[in-house]
């Protein structure tokens, strides 16, 4: 894919009250696929708008995937020893005890704030324009704009909105129980005029009529917390915002359009979704799409993370030994680890797999750095839990045996230098409340490598496109309609095309995952976790199945009012526009 940069200043802010980032000139990156090689004005906004999604808000660690993914029990980011303090903002969203004065909370409002402007500067951009494709760019901003407040409804019950079309528009506050209709409304109304993708120069890395389906089924399928957030229970059956059906019966409409569409494909090798690679993916609807070679965005972080300091794959990269998972969801695979979507392993070109046991002594040293001359040293993917093995560096090279390959040895952790890299799947904090590790427990949490870690950008930056929406989600997504409809059969159906459609590598001859042969929520909730873990699904699946409010490690038993995080304290102290959410007031 052909992608270049493009330098772009942002036309004004529409609420600068809102986004306390104020009006800031922006390097944006214009990609040919996204928007043509001749942008003018409007697709510069549109541009803008796109790539907001890739400047922090949906790619750093420390956004919206802190919110939806360290609220769960897939991740943890815990205090170890003298890394990862910060006065307590990480272990705060997992042990439940963040306020408004929380600095992720902020940063994310923050973005989806400043994604809420830029959509609605691009839609006044290209109202006043006479470009060719007005409509479809038209459409493409609205939609952005609907999925930027779909996300602000979700984590913060409102967003804000000013109406493009108006000069000196009053700010307005959209609340997520009443707005979740109109959203609906208007991404429906769209897709006359959205692209069908790979039409009109457009792929996965632009809103098509199939990106805005997989929006709608989501729309549906939490449309009922929306609607009642503090609730007992949730009416999942309501009906449907256009009478036609209820929600559920919409979430299998919009899902099977994509899944019978013929235009995408389950990958076999689940991880080819999560590769550096992955631009082609045949599974992939909507991607954000990324570039080490652009100046902003284009983040590795979900790669660098889990990864140890000592973890190197070439000896100018490294992890950070940051987050992991909890006992609990490591537990929920206990019977489940030949599933092909929790680990696998790399085999090099000369056939060399590597083992990660103790039985490795050598890989080959002429796989290279894309652009360079640094081997590369290939981690495997899935779940790496136990002692770790890889390379060393002696000097300024890797270790190597006397064939010239890379040697490999036991690792041990960079900021402790006798303790060896023993991923424990326990986490056996000193204190059960507090995420907590001395400098002699760093090693511990089983790390996900679900995400390639791209050596050609250093530790910071990627080329692998991050899924938004993909063909596994829209299958999850509907056997969990089926199954609230107590279509049980079907619903299994769905899951099990999920599990014997991926395989295991060569080493295992290609074996499928297996069949299950019975199926209830409990069993659909741990599917979820298989197919969707760190994709910032669980908080909203935990939410609807029940889950959110459980105690687990380090984590009480929570209120209902948790569901959702309190508008930042610098906004509430700015204007009196919002209202705290409920829960949260001083």
């Amino acid at each position: 894919m052909n992608k270049k940069l493009f330098k772009l200043y942002t036309i004004g802010c529409a609420f600068m009250v809102v986004a306390t980032t104020g009006c800031t000139k922006l390097h944006e990156k214009v990609i040919d696929e996204v928007l043509g090689s001749n942008a003018a004005a409007p697709e510069n906004a549109l541009a803008s708008a796109y790539s907001q999604m890739d400047n922090g808000t949906f790619t750093n660690h420390a956004q919206a995937f802190a919110l939806q993914e360290y609220s769960t029990d897939e991740a943890i980011l815990p205090t170890r020893g003298s890394d990862w303090g910060d006065g307590g903002i990480y272990r705060a969203i997992h042990e439940f005890t963040w306020g408004a004065d929380n600095s992720m909370i902020t940063n994310t409002w923050n973005s989806l704030n400043t994604g809420i402007t830029l959509s609605l500067t691009a839609i006044s951009s290209i109202n006043k324009s006479t470009a060719a494709n007005k409509v479809q760019l038209l459409a493409e901003a609205k939609a952005l704009l609907d999925l930027y407040t779909f996300h602000s409804f979700d984590l913060f019950g409102q967003a804000a909105y000013r109406d493009p079309g108006v000069d000196n528009a009053p700010l307005q506050v959209r609340q997520a129980a009443t707005g979740i209709d109109d959203l609906i409304k208007d991404v429906e109304s769209l897709i006359p005029d959205l692209s069908n993708s790979g039409q009109n120069n457009t792929g996965n890395g632009r809103f098509t009529k199939q990106a805005a389906y997989a929006l709608l089924a989501e729309m549906y399928l939490n449309r009922a917390v929306f609607k009642d957030r503090y609730a007992a229970s949730f009416k999942f059956d309501e009906q449907a915002v256009d009478g036609n059906g209820t929600d559920m019966d919409k979430v299998i409409s919009y899902t099977t359009q994509l899944i019978g569409s013929g235009k995408y494909k389950l990958e076999s090798n689940f991880f080819h979704n999560f590769d550096i690679e992955n631009g082609n993916g045949t599974e992939l609807i909507y991607v954000i799409t990324q570039d080490v070679n652009t100046l902003t965005g284009s983040s590795n972080n979900f790669a660098y993370m889990p990864m140890e300091r000592n973890q190197k794959p070439s000896t100018a990269n490294r992890g950070t030994n940051a987050s992991c998972i909890t006992p609990e969801f490591f537990h929920t695979w206990d019977n489940n680890r030949d599933d092909p979507r929790f680990q696998r392993h790399y085999q090099y070109a000369d056939g060399t797999w590597f083992m990660n046991d103790g039985t490795d002594v050598s890989v080959p040293a002429n796989s290279l750095v894309v652009g360079s001359s640094l081997s590369w040293f290939h981690f495997n993917r899935g779940m790496q839990y136990g002692q770790q093995y890889g390379p060393s560096i002696v000097g300024t090279d890797f270790e190597h045996t006397a064939d010239g390959r890379i040697k490999v040895n036991k690792l041990y952790c960079e900021k402790a230098a006798t303790q060896l890299m023993d991923f424990t799947p326990e986490l056996n904090f000193d204190d059960p409340n507090q995420g907590v590790f001395t400098q002699a427990e760093i090693n511990r949490g089983v790390r996900p490598f679900k995400y390639e870690f791209d050596p050609e950008g250093l530790n910071s930056k990627s080329n692998c496109d991050l899924p938004v929406y993909r063909l596994g989600a829209m299958y999850i997504m509907r056997a969990e309609a089926y199954l609230r409809k107590n279509m049980t059969n079907e619903a299994l159906a769905d899951v099990n095309i999920l599990r014997t459609s991926r395989t295991r590598e060569a080493l295992y001859a290609n074996a499928p995952g297996k069949a299950l042969t019975s199926i209830d929520m409990n069993t659909l909730y741990a599917e979820t976790g298989f197919e969707m873990y760190w994709e910032m699904y669980r908080r909203k699946a935990a939410i609807r199945f029940g889950k959110f409010e459980a105690a687990g490690t380090t984590k009480p038993v929570s209120q209902p009012f948790r569901r959702i995080y309190p508008i930042p304290q610098s906004t509430m102290d700015a204007t009196k526009l919002f209202a705290q959410n409920f829960g949260y007031s001083k």
